[in-house]
């Protein structure tokens, strides 16, 4: 079977028209309309982004949405504007058994001038499933990838899994050319397929990227991207006020009164703010003050005072952009009654990339003493705090999470943040009745039967007061109104694409 041919370039704005809208307002696209006169040629971009790379540019941890955002990786699927998967590398599959996909590559080539071939993407599939730790959208899955002929590649699991086209959407599940896994760490550099590539990268400070005139979509509408990582918000605001660069993402909600309208975007996203509980060690691995912790808090005063109506109340590990959830939300149960705080100890922990998260835990912190608690607050850059976080070494950690963002599975997240076998369990949950609830909702592979599962064990984990959501986010991304084609992405796995222009 041959190749399907190379198609016309994507629309810059495929991602911009979310249905997932909820009580949220969009910004949407910045207008994405017309090609511009610059086609091919092009300015350089000028990128403020909040996270700098923590593990070396490795696909397989939290760098992976950084290269996709900046237009460097792609996997076999995409997800669409609704949350389903659609053709990226692969442009078409079928299901040959409960087990089996077959997935056909369209005609693409890898950045280091190789071809991508079936045999490539396997390897690349493979590296992926036998990497420690195991990328997200990988918890719990045995993955094998063979090369079939004709330009396909089978994908067979160990268990039947009715989503693996939305599972390789994940940014942890990025092809790349064989020489990326040659070393002892895998290296996205100058090996990826997307519009631009990486060619320099200064430490955690900046990266370069240029244009990659050979990409399958049609060439980039700008020469280049030029990134610097700028941890502090008001900082990346700043940049952009003054002219230093040209796109800041996660504008803190205190800056945002300080740019004019027309450079400020808000967009939907299924980012949920929660506080994580250590359930394993320390003093709230007594459910009784874990649900004192939740009786302290009052979600309404974040989401009005520290977000200034820059986002929603706290309902759960889904918000209410995620507008299926909204209507069939099912009640926790077998919650412990509230024990008093009586002076206990807690040590919380949040980090500074996402600069409301300080405020908040100040907040927090002050509505825990109120309520009868000692707290002592940890404050740090993210990959400094991360590894801790993951040991288990606070009591309660304050984080900003994308719940669609692995694998656009609303079970992913479930089965990653809250299974005994989770690799990013900050509640250090390990909850059999949790266990059998996520584990049912992994194998409905009807939509709708997963949607009602996945509540079904969303109650559960919220039954054991392991997470308290605090808010459901809107997100602020500072655009210079001479830029065109921003891809604004409710599921934040995009930022760059190769209509994006000025």
């Amino acid at each position: 079977m041959p190749r399907p041919p190379r198609p016309p370039p994507p629309v810059a704005g495929l991602l911009l028209a979310p249905l997932l809208t909820g009580c949220f307002a969009t910004g949407g696209t910045n207008g994405s309309s017309g090609s511009g006169s610059g086609l091919g040629g092009g300015a350089r971009l000028r990128v403020a982004l909040a996270f700098p790379p923590a593990e070396n540019l490795s696909p397989y941890g939290a760098d992976a949405t950084l290269l996709s955002r900046l237009g460097v990786t792609e996997g076999l699927t995409t997800l669409d504007a609704n949350g389903t998967a659609a053709p990226a590398l692969a442009a078409s599959w079928t299901r040959d058994s409960d087990r089996t996909w077959l997935f056909t590559l369209r005609e693409a080539t890898f950045q280091d001038g190789t071809e991508v071939t079936a045999a490539a993407v396997a390897t690349a599939l493979n590296k992926a499933a036998a990497a420690e730790p195991v990328p997200a959208a990988l918890t719990g899955v045995h993955l094998t990838a063979k090369a079939a002929g004709d330009g396909r590649v089978r994908v067979t699991t160990g268990d039947p899994d009715p989503v693996l086209p939305l599972r390789l959407t994940s940014p942890g599940l990025v092809v790349l050319a064989p020489k990326a896994y040659g070393g002892t760490a895998v290296n996205p550099v100058g090996t990826a397929t997307g519009p631009f590539e990486i060619t320099k990268v200064t430490g955690t400070t900046a990266a370069t990227l240029d244009r990659f005139d050979d990409y399958w979509g049609g060439r980039a509408q700008s020469a280049g991207v030029d990134v610097k990582f700028i941890a502090d918000g008001t900082a990346r605001t700043n940049a952009l006020r003054t002219g230093g660069t040209d796109i800041a993402e996660a504008v803190p909600v205190s800056q945002a009164a300080a740019l004019d309208r027309n450079v400020r975007h808000e967009t939907a996203t299924t980012r949920t703010t929660g506080l994580l509980l250590n359930t394993a060690s320390g003093p709230l691995k007594n459910a009784g003050l874990r649900a004192a912790v939740r009786a302290a808090l009052d979600t309404s005063a974040l989401a009005e005072g520290v977000y200034e109506g820059y986002a929603d109340p706290g309902v759960g590990i889904y918000g209410p952009a995620v507008t299926w959830a909204a209507d069939a939300r099912v009640q926790p149960t077998g919650r412990a009654a509230a024990k008093d705080a009586d002076g206990t100890a807690l040590t919380l922990a949040t980090y500074t990339n996402r600069p409301e998260l300080p405020e908040a835990a100040q907040v927090v912190e002050r509505q825990l003493t109120q309520a009868g608690f000692t707290v002592k607050l940890v404050v740090r850059e993210y990959s400094r705090l991360e590894s801790d976080a993951l040991d288990g070494r606070f009591d309660a950690v304050l984080a900003a999470r994308n719940t669609l963002l692995d694998t656009g599975d609303p079970v992913s997240i479930l089965a990653s943040d809250y299974t005994c076998a989770g690799d990013y369990n900050l509640a250090q949950l390990c909850d059999s009745r949790v266990d059998k609830a996520v584990a049912t909702a992994e194998r409905a592979a009807d939509t709708a039967e997963r949607q009602r599962a996945a509540l079904t064990a969303e109650a559960a984990i919220l039954g054991t007061d392991a997470v308290v959501p605090l808010v459901h986010q809107r997100i602020i991304t500072g655009i210079a109104t001479t830029v065109r084609g921003t891809l604004l992405d409710p599921y934040e796995r995009t930022l760059i694409g190769p209509g994006t222009r000025r």
